[in-house]
């Protein structure tokens, strides 16, 4: 099984890839995590509500355009549904017996497109906290290997 991450934002501080590759390369090869980085949508210092609105249209069709159509897709979403770690190993081995790539969504500094949220077949909350996009998916990641460690036993979680 894959799962992808699909961020909008590019060029994260070495920080942030050093956190989410550590969690990454921690699963097997059965369970691979991928990131795939948007470019942001332009909006500039002070951007007008169309504007913001026109990047965020421009972030989501190339997110929609990374998905291929069998993907579980998961918006991740502050009106989503919150889980706990065991809610999300749950999720996990759901996801496994589906056999279909998970594809996660993050959005800009402005959320996720009215499409990218139609396609999702389920909306995420990590919290109802504002989060920073580059801490996002580390998070994601060490959740993901947390979850997996549940799944098959490791002390990791304990």
């Amino acid at each position: 099984m894959k799962i992808r991450i699909i961020a909008a934002g590019g060029k994260m501080p070495a920080w942030v890839q050093d956190g989410y590759g550590e969690y990454a390369k921690r699963l097997p090869r059965e369970l691979a995590l991928e990131i795939v980085e948007i470019p942001l949508g332009n909006r500039g210092q002070k951007a007008s509500p169309a504007l913001i609105e026109k990047a965020r249209r421009q972030e989501g069709e190339a997110m929609l355009a990374a998905l291929a159509p069998r993907d579980h897709v998961v918006a991740l979403d502050v009106r989503g549904k919150p889980w706990s770690t065991e809610q999300l190993s749950r999720q996990l081995a759901d996801w496994q017996m589906q056999g279909e790539r998970v594809s996660l969504l993050i959005g800009g500094p402005d959320g996720l497109s009215p499409e990218c949220l139609a396609r999702a077949r389920q909306r995420w909350s990590l919290s109802p906290l504002t989060l920073p996009h580059p801490l996002v998916r580390v998070l994601l990641a060490e959740q993901i290997y947390r979850a997996w460690t549940l799944l098959v036993g490791h002390p990791y979680h304990k």
